[in-house]
């Protein structure tokens, strides 16, 4: 358990705001972090729309499913994503410098399902074409937007990867949604 002092941010926050320095601190030695299953179990809850994350890298196309996804800034463009340290992607992704987050539609969730795996072979019978970027674009995704890394934040078993977007493309459509652990259409 973490202990603060008097000096800690939070508890000058706690103090600032009316509550004693001991009640302050007191109050948050007694605050833990949940469980990871009871955390998992409430973030299932948040329905979110799928994406698959690709970018290319020594030569080779790399590719994730990805829900850790949101615009960020509107001047300048700014969206982000996060991505587990362990993927191979993750790696990629600091090595290229530069990303597309295709948006999936509701009748891709094939393609979901593909870039969740640790195969190799993840863009092997999948129809995609070079983008703005010179990166890989899935074919018939919902939206395409094609960023730059502005920059990247280390936040526990992520990088959040901040991206400046240079293009994009929309189309028509409905997208794939993912809720409690399941996949979901729009009704």
């Amino acid at each position: 358990m973490e202990h603060h002092n008097a000096e800690s941010p939070v508890t000058e926050l706690l103090v600032a705001a009316g509550a004693p320095p001991q009640a302050a601190t007191t109050e948050l030695e007694q605050l833990m972090p949940i469980d990871e299953a009871r955390f998992r179990q409430a973030m299932g809850y948040f329905a979110s729309g799928v994406t698959v994350v690709t970018t290319e890298h020594n030569g080779e196309p790399y590719g994730m499913t990805v829900s850790s996804f949101s615009s960020l800034s509107l001047v300048p463009p700014l969206v982000l994503i996060c991505i587990d340290k362990s993927a191979p992607t993750h790696q990629a992704l600091l090595g290229a410098g530069k990303f597309v987050v295709n948006v999936l539609e509701k009748r891709q969730e094939h393609l979901s399902r593909r870039f969740a795996t640790t195969s190799r072979e993840k863009f092997k019978g999948v129809a995609w074409h070079s983008g703005t970027l010179a990166l890989p674009v899935l074919d018939h995704v919902l939206a395409v937007i094609e960023c730059r890394v502005h920059a990247t934040i280390e936040a526990g078993d992520h990088t959040i990867f901040v991206g400046e977007v240079y293009d994009t493309d929309v189309h028509e459509g409905a997208p794939l949604l993912y809720f409690r652990r399941g996949y979901h259409e729009l009704k």
